[in-house]
C-alpha cells in the first residue's frame, strides 16, 4: 500500500523552515501531488507538541497509509507517533535522551529560523518527555534510521543502540543539521513510499 499522509516533525528550536523540511515539502509538491504533507510548527511543551499531532492525524489513515519522518527531537515525536499510529518513521540523528539533554536548556530560548521568536523551556516539560519514552517498546513498523558520526550534539552510537532492529545508515562525518540531506532524500522516500510518483533526481530539488 502506497502512503498517502506524510508527516514531518521539526527539531528543538527549529521549525517547518528548517532546510529538510522545506526539501521534503518541495519534493513532494512537485513529484506527489496526491500526498498530503504536514509539517506544523510544535509548541515547546511536548506533551501539547503531541496532542497536537494526534488531533491533526486522527482521521489519517493508520499503518501503511501514512509515515513519519522526525529530526532530532523531531526523531524522538516521531517513535511516539510511529508506536501511535502503527506506521513507518524516518529517524534523522534522533533524539534519544532528550529528557536528559534538554535539562540544561530550560530557560528562555530563541527560535533558530527567527531569533524574535523566543519562548521558554519549562521544567515539567521533562517530565512530558519521559511520558513519550518508547524506547522499551518494540518498533511497530519499519523503521529508517541516518545517523551521522559527525553529529556534533548527539551521539550516533546512542542512536545506533537504541534503533537495533531498524534500517541503519551511519553516515562517516557530517553533522547534526545532516547538511547533507539532499543527498539522501531519495532514499528517505524510497523508504516511504509515497504514492503517485513523477520522473524525478535529486539535481532536479536543487
Amino acid at each position: 500500500m502506497a502512503t498517502s499522509h506524510l508527516l514531518y516533525l521539526h527539531g528543538f528550536r527549529s521549525s517547518p523552515q528548517s532546510a529538510k523540511a522545506r526539501l521534503v515539502a518541495s519534493h513532494v509538491a512537485r513529484h506527489h501531488p496526491g500526498v498530503l504533507l504536514w509539517c506544523p510548527q510544535l509548541p515547546p511543551s511536548p506533551r501539547a507538541a503531541m496532542a497536537l499531532v494526534a488531533e491533526g492525524i486522527a482521521h489519517w489513515p493508520q499503518g501503511d497509509g501514512m509515515a513519519v519522518i522526525g529530526s532530532s527531537l523531531g526523531g524522538f515525536y516521531a517513535s511516539w507517533v510511529a508506536q501511535q499510529a502503527g506506521c513507518k518513521s524516518v529517524l534523522l540523528n534522533p533524539a534519544v535522551n532528550p529528557a536528559r539533554d534538554l535539562a540544561r536548556h530550560i530557560g528562555e530560548q530563541a527560535s533558530w529560523h527567527d531569533p524574535e521568536d523566543r519562548f521558554f523551556f519549562q521544567p515539567e516539560f521533562i517530565t512530558e518527555l519521559l511520558a513519550l519514552d518508547v524506547s522499551r517498546q518494540p518498533a511497530a513498523a519499519a523503521e529508517l534510521l541516518i545517523a551521522a558520526r559527525g553529529d556534533e550534539l548527539l551521539d550516533w552510537r546512542e542512536m545506533v543502540a537504541r534503533y537495533p532492529q531498524a534500517h541503519q545508515q551511519v553516515l562517516e562525518g557530517g553533522d547534526h543539521a545532516l547538511s547533507d540531506f539532499p543527498a539522501h532524500l531519495a532514499e528517505v522516500l524510497r523508504f516511504c513510499r509515497l504514492g503517485a510518483c513523477r520522473t524525478w533526481s535529486v539535481e532536479s530539488e536543487n
